[in-house]
């Protein structure tokens, strides 16, 4: 699909579908900072980004061809590849003399994870994509 023969007035409404899943993925950022769990654990297993990715690969297709494509595999693979370390963040914790490494893995994936939050939704605030490499 070429953005030439998109109408604008469609491409705003998936733009703001595109606002709602980065909101989304926000909160569960946010309930990972204030609550008992950790960002990355809050944003993978929490209500929130579930939500979100279900929507990710809802509206993909959509926007398939166009800018908004970018945001929607940025949030995608940012989803899986918290899940993925945390993952591995679980294979860690469980041996006793990881543990250290372990804590340092969640607290820098937590990170990672509002980083790519914040990038994304800035970006698509300012229509333009997200260079994934």
């Amino acid at each position: 699909m070429s953005n030439d023969l998109i109408p604008d007035s469609y491409l705003e409404g998936e733009r703001a579908w595109c606002h709602v899943i980065y909101a989304l993925h926000a909160l569960a950022v946010v309930i990972g900072v204030a609550g008992a769990a950790s960002v990355a654990g809050a944003f993978v297993f929490g209500v929130p980004s579930l939500i979100a990715v279900v929507l990710n690969y809802v509206k993909r297709s959509d926007v398939r061809g166009t800018w908004l494509d970018s945001h929607y595999r940025w949030q995608i693979r940012t989803f899986w590849f918290t899940a993925l370390w945390l993952l591995i963040y679980g294979l860690l914790i469980i041996t006793i003399i990881f543990i250290p490494i372990a804590w340092l893995l969640i607290v820098i994936l937590g990170l990672w994870v509002g980083y790519r939050v914040i990038r994304g939704w800035l970006a698509l605030s300012g229509r333009r994509a997200i260079d994934d490499v």
